[in-house]
């Protein structure tokens, strides 16, 4: 960490820790106006960016409004968050800093007696899991998913064998393994960018978390079906269908979003991928769905919610969501499995998923659309994992946890129609 590195974190840290934008979205708009950033400087400040996200907790009991003391906040990320030392930073300093750093970490205690900054969750949400959960169990997940998360990629079946792709990758790179679950997943510990690679330009590569990966499986496309994937957005686990249906059958790619829909497109060609029919729609009650009434062999619904289980990835998720924007998301996920359900087929399948770790958002909406549609009933997510011989059993529902599983937190039903 340099002088320039630490300015240019200060400058960032002063929008991102207004939670008014995402992120990711942020620095990437931040280092579109500084080209001059070289690939170092750009690392430095990034990590020190999501440093702070992930204690912001701890900023916050320290700092009164962190935001507009951004540089002060940019330092307890890099001792709390980033380990370093008060020693390493000395020529960064300005008068008095070395003082404050040296306070910060002598609260180290303090901030482990406390739930919200041992967990680094907000109250809002150690209060919406208090419901539900024990504090250890909260202390657990807060902790999980402060850390960081490794590159996880799906190897693309119409292109390559898992094995043969990751030994070539192992000469490589010595630190890909093969997931532990996903029959087709190999994961990076040490996140290598990939984007420039030969085997992800020709299509042979695709990024995707193991948790979504396993989601794929549970659908079970088949090659001579019709499958809809409801709520597609850029169309990872849409892509992963393709390929189990050998470029076979069709998928109708359903998305309100114009924008992830078009970057769909160019995924589907470098996968070499034809069987997939991308198309905008005004909400889930759109006309144009009804062509599909009752014809669907298979239908997934990723469906739009608080995105709690990524905060390894989004940690800002938690700042940027509250108890107001879930109560919202319920009802449009309720609304969006009800009119998904009329496109599938007697015997056909319906699986319904999300990201989050609320049960208001998993098993507390699947008991609700059972209630309302008896005309479905539940699959044993285990038994179909099995017969695919995945080494993966949560029982009836898939519920994918980072402490235990090392991947995104993930929920998924599967429902057939009687």
């Amino acid at each position: 960490m340099n002088a320039t590195q630490l300015q240019h974190s200060s400058q960032v840290l002063t929008d991102i820790l207004t939670f008014r934008q995402p992120a990711d979205a942020v620095l990437s708009h931040y280092f579109k106006n500084h080209k001059k950033l070289g690939r170092q400087d750009r690392h430095e400040i990034a990590e020190t960016a999501f440093a702070a996200l992930r204690h912001y907790q701890k900023i916050a009991a320290i700092l009164r409004r962190p935001h507009v003391q951004a540089r002060k906040a940019a330092l307890i990320a890099l001792v709390l968050g980033r380990g370093f030392n008060i020693s390493q930073l000395h020529d960064l300093l300005e008068e008095g800093e070395g003082d404050f750093l040296a306070e910060v970490k002598s609260r180290k205690t303090e901030f482990s007696g406390s739930l919200n900054t041992f967990a680094e969750l907000p109250e809002w949400l150690i209060a919406r899991l208090q419901v539900h959960w024990e504090n250890e169990q909260i202390q657990t997940f807060g902790r999980s998913v402060a850390q960081t998360a490794p590159l996880d990629v799906r190897v693309n079946t119409l292109k390559g064998k898992r094995d043969k792709i990751l030994a070539q990758l192992q000469s490589e790179f010595p630190q890909a393994i093969a997931t532990p679950y996903a029959p087709h997943g190999i994961r990076f510990p040490n996140k290598p960018a990939l984007n420039k690679h030969e085997l992800f330009l020709d299509g042979t590569l695709e990024v995707q978390d193991e948790g979504s990966q396993i989601l794929a499986q549970l659908v079970g496309a088949k090659r001579s079906e019709i499958v809809v994937d409801f709520c597609a957005g850029a169309g990872g686990k849409t892509l992963a269908m393709g390929a189990q249906m050998a470029n076979k059958g069709r998928i109708y790619a359903f998305d309100v979003s114009e924008k992830r829909l078009a970057n769909l497109k160019p995924r589907m060609a470098r996968a070499g991928l034809s069987n997939i029919t991308p198309e905008r729609i005004e909400s889930e009650h759109d006309p144009r769905i009804a062509k599909l009434h009752g014809k669907a062999d298979r239908v997934l619904v990723d469906a739009p919610c608080s995105g709690l289980g990524t905060l390894r990835r989004n940690p800002d998720l938690k700042y940027r969501q509250s108890p107001e924007t879930i109560d919202n998301l319920l009802r449009q996920q309720q609304s969006i499995l009800q009119a998904a359900s009329a496109l599938v087929r007697e015997g056909g399948r319906l699986v319904y998923a999300t990201c989050s770790v609320l049960p208001e958002e998993n098993e507390m909406q699947i008991a609700e659309f059972l209630d309302k549609n008896p005309q479905f009933e539940l699959l044993d997510c285990g038994e179909i994992l099995a017969a695919q011989k995945v080494d993966l059993n949560t029982g009836k529902f898939l519920q994918m946890d980072t402490a235990q599983h090392n991947t995104d937190g993930f929920f998924a039903a599967v429902l057939q129609r009687k």
